[in-house]
């Protein structure tokens, strides 16, 4: 049977991506996400090429078409999220959690649930390897005694077992008191703070539960904590809908004033009713606000000052050590979500999902789930993910909210990578220095 050319194009995974810069063209080779610069006559040849097929055998004819496959094995257990509270005090539009208590009564984790999930978290950790506990909810300060003492077990199982244990927490920021501080302080946490915007851009999607704003009340409660900040980090996240895309670097601006160590923003994609969630236009014009931050960094790169947007400082390390991922991130991997009944679930956004159920602390993770669900989930198995060209550099997009609304970010997330790799070679260019440096 007869099957067009374009047919064949369409279906075959597509070996790099070309794009020019100020200074000449380069090509990513999505096998390894590596980059190169190239010559007119590679140009030419690719954009001549009849089909993918002829642009691998472009890569190949270059030696620049091979690279290691990416192992498939389930990795050990090294990141876990408490849900110590299953509650909160806010009523954001959007929230994925259902106002925090994932659509069931509200509820605390127990403290014996807390510390057996550490006993999980560092059962077969050794010596130097990294591990991570953070705290998320709901709002993981209204159960701020369990909070505090699973922090100080899992501190002793450090020091016990010579693991390096990071801490973090999601916070929406209301409740945090300067001994809250102090305690993050003592124990190096990384603190993040949801913030939408500055006043009435934050209040409108983050409001109390009796629907007075809390913008006000957040930076009352946090500012003492940005004045101590030395081991500890305070971030801050924005969640981008399409009321508050006008306002995005404004807002980024604002934040970094204040004195937060970084400002990161993500666009709301997948929420349980639907409101806020990204439509194109939206998207297109968080597009445009977010090069323009990104060109803010670049500026400041090159100046050697600092403008701590997340998103280029993520996007120019994995670029710069060749990211090679089959999956967006750690779930269902390496990472779980403990719900507040001691449940483990591919991520903290799944608690109480029981089609991404994968075992509990007392038995461990369900090997055979966890197998399936990496098999499944892995970038190859995906559409159109499988024939993207960004496909090892996004890995294919949320788990929750693929499976919630599907990809409708995808030219966006194409659009932002895009201009991230310009920004790198720029910035590989004319300021090597910061790859010398950590670019945290």
């Amino acid at each position: 049977m007869f099957v067009p050319l374009s047919a064949l194009t369409e279906h075959q995974p597509r070996p790099g991506h070309l794009f020019p810069t100020e200074l000449g063209w380069h090509v990513l080779v999505a096998d390894g996400s590596r980059l190169f610069r190239v010559n007119e006559e590679f140009r030419q040849a690719w954009q001549s090429a009849p089909d993918e097929r002829g642009r691998h055998a472009l890569l190949k004819e270059a030696d620049i078409g091979a690279a290691p496959p990416i192992a498939d094995t389930p990795p050990p257990l090294r990141a876990l999220s408490l849900a110590v509270a299953q509650k909160c005090n806010l009523a954001c539009t959007y929230c994925y959690a259902e106002q925090g208590d994932f659509g069931g009564p509200p509820k605390n984790m127990p403290l014996e649930h807390a510390l057996r999930a550490v006993d999980r978290l560092f059962q077969d950790a050794r010596q130097g390897e990294s591990v991570n506990l953070s705290f998320l909810g709901g709002e993981p300060l209204l159960n701020r005694p369990v909070l505090q003492a699973a922090t100080r077990y899992a501190a002793a199982a450090a020091l016990r077992t010579g693991a390096a244990l990071s801490l973090s927490i999601t916070t929406n920021g209301t409740l945090v008191t300067p001994d809250d501080g102090a305690f993050f302080e003592e124990h190096g946490f990384s603190v993040s703070v949801s913030l939408d915007g500055v006043g009435d851009v934050h209040d409108r999607q983050r409001p109390f539960r009796g629907g007075d704003g809390s913008y006000a009340r957040i930076l009352q409660r946090i500012e003492p904590l940005l004045r101590m900040q030395r081991r500890m980090q305070v971030s801050t996240r924005l969640t981008a809908t399409p009321d508050s895309t006008h306002s995005v670097k404004e807002s980024i601006d604002a934040l970094i004033d204040l004195g937060f160590h970084s400002v990161g923003v993500s666009p709301m994609l997948a929420s349980p009713t639907g409101h806020g969630e990204m439509d194109p236009a939206a998207l297109t014009r968080l597009l445009d606000q977010m090069k323009e931050c990104g060109r803010a960094f670049e500026y400041a790169v090159m100046r050697g000052t600092r403008y701590p947007f997340l998103n280029m400082m993520n996007a120019m390390k994995e670029i710069h050590r060749g990211s090679h991922r089959p999956h967006p991130c750690g779930a269902g991997g390496s990472y779980f979500g403990v719900s507040a009944d001691g449940k483990l679930y591919a991520c903290h956004r799944f608690v109480d999902d029981p089609g991404a159920e994968f075992g509990s602390i007392e038995d461990g993770v369900d090997l055979d789930r966890q197998e399936r669900w990496l098999h499944d989930r892995h970038v190859e198995q995906q559409s159109p993910c499988k024939t993207c060209w960004a496909r090892y550099l996004c890995g294919g997009g949320c788990h929750h909210e693929v499976i919630r609304r599907g990809r409708p970010a995808c030219d966006y997330i194409r659009g932002w990578l895009e201009y991230c790799l310009g920004a790198y070679v720029r910035i590989k260019t004319f300021a090597p220095g910061y790859f010398g440096a950590d670019t945290n």
